[in-house]
């Protein structure tokens, strides 16, 4: 076995090309888009590299053929955030080989100690929390959009090379059909007679209200948290309006107390479905089945729907919001066709915001996990901490 350095359009088709041996035998992996993993090592295109950097190795066997990859990266705005200087490795795929698991891992760790970090995180992205991040370890099913599928040996590889778990990240389910409790009926209830709130779906015709509306209910209630900074209108914006070719308007909710935003929940059609026909490629032939498939997807009576991210202000928090959004939400949801939802990941470092999901009676459905590896073994080992 030897590594390789991504350093050529070769090398790059075999990093994006070599999963798909790995994962012949399980139906439920959905290959990444190539264009989304090309982004992320693209100076042009991914800003982490103005005060950041990245490499990239395929891992060969003795014929030649590409048995593993991975990434290691440092993020010059994430590096100094805890205890240790910290950098992060990913994009990880390997045969079930602790000896060529342990390559790749070798390279990460020598990398990151010669850019003077002291500890690496993975799998994680060269980017933010929302995708690509953490070890699927629970809840093999079809990955949603923007998160890896992997198979149940790579837990053991980690481990086994001594890695620890920094944080666990739970992907929750909703079942629209599912009949609410009484108790958060009542909870609903009580909300819905008080006169100052309403309940409204958002209208493409007016994106700049959804943005600030967006912006005024996400600042309140995320920045802070899981490691999330205040975000600007500027990148509200972007967010938004990168939303608008995907969004359905009536899956995606706000709840107003005297016309003020006070909760959202938006949820977007699960993207892997229709891009899980697609292997990957998003060129032009790519884009007309992506267009079919959407139609069939808008055609299905049982659909699945990601809830992107839910939120509710913190004066409102714990007063029967989150049920009441629940409650309408999900009259709404089953109007509109969806059968099964589920949740962006929520930290287990974050028990407020796990006990407001589970105030929409939503159930822990995956569990994946980010791991640290302290290089120094004497050095103390510290979980993320809990955020009160």
């Amino acid at each position: 076995m030897h590594l390789q350095e991504v350093t050529s359009a070769a090398h790059i088709r075999s990093f994006l090309d070599s999963p798909t041996a790995l994962y012949k035998d399980h139906p439920n992996w959905i290959r990444p888009l190539d264009n989304d993993i090309e982004k992320t090592f693209d100076p042009k295109r991914n800003p982490n590299f103005k005060d950041g950097a990245a490499i990239r190795w395929i891992l060969l066997d003795d014929r030649g053929q590409t048995i593993g990859r991975v990434a290691a990266f440092v993020n010059g705005k994430t590096k100094t955030a805890s205890e240790y200087v910290t950098g992060g490795m990913g994009f990880f795929e390997c045969i079930q080989d602790q000896a060529a698991a342990n390559m790749l891992f070798d390279a990460c760790k020598d990398w990151l100690m010669a850019q003077g970090m002291e500890a690496m995180d993975g799998p994680i992205n060269f980017g933010e929390r929302d995708r690509f991040w953490g070890l699927l370890v629970d809840g093999f099913t079809e990955p949603n959009y923007g998160m890896f599928y992997h198979p149940p040996y790579y837990q053991e590889l980690f481990e086994n090379y001594g890695f620890q778990v920094y944080f666990k990240q739970y992907t929750y389910r909703r079942d629209p059909e599912h009949k609410l409790s009484d108790k958060v009926i009542q909870r609903a209830a009580i909300i819905e007679s008080d006169p100052a709130i309403s309940f409204q779906h958002v209208s493409k015709k007016n994106m700049e209200k959804l943005t600030r509306e967006f912006l005024e209910v996400y600042n309140k209630a995320w920045a802070g948290h899981s490691g999330l900074n205040e975000m600007t209108l500027d990148k509200a914006r972007k967010l938004i309006n990168s939303m608008k070719p995907v969004m359905d308007e009536k899956l995606i909710y706000f709840a107003y107390h005297h016309d003020q935003p006070v909760s959202f929940f938006i949820m977007l059609p699960e993207l892997n479905q229709m891009f899980k026909h697609l292997n990957g490629k998003l060129d032009w032939l790519g884009k007309l089945k992506f267009l079919y498939y959407r139609w069939r997807y808008n055609n299905t009576p049982h659909k699945k729907a990601l809830g992107l991210i839910f939120g509710v202000v913190p004066e409102f928090q714990g007063k029967g919001i989150d049920s009441y959004m629940s409650v309408k939400s999900q009259k709404a949801v089953l109007a509109q066709g969806v059968g099964e939802v589920e949740m962006n990941w929520i930290g287990d470092f974050n028990p407020k915001m796990m006990m407001v999901v589970r105030g929409l009676e939503a159930v822990i459905y995956k569990t994946h996990i980010t791991y640290r590896k302290i290089f120094d073994t004497t050095k103390p080992f510290k979980r993320y901490p809990i955020i009160k």
